[in-house]
């Protein structure tokens, strides 16, 4: 799976806390690229679009702004 710098580091992050029985990183192969268990592709592209959502600015309404 290749991705970004941040991502890597996320999905590695979300291998470490699985118990040993359920790790799905086969190989961290360079900065940008991991090689996983094909199973969990789809999982982490949606946990990946969770913390990219819950990671991007988004300024406030002009409602919600102070006066």
């Amino acid at each position: 799976m290749r991705s970004d710098v941040p991502s890597k580091e996320y999905i590695l992050s979300l291998d470490n806390a699985k118990p040993t029985s359920e790790k799905f990183v086969i190989a961290d192969l360079d900065p940008t690229t991991l090689f996983v268990q094909p199973q969990v592709t789809e999982w982490l592209r949606e946990q990946l679009a969770k913390f990219h959502d819950s990671n991007t600015y988004e300024p406030p309404r002009r409602e919600d702004r102070p006066q």
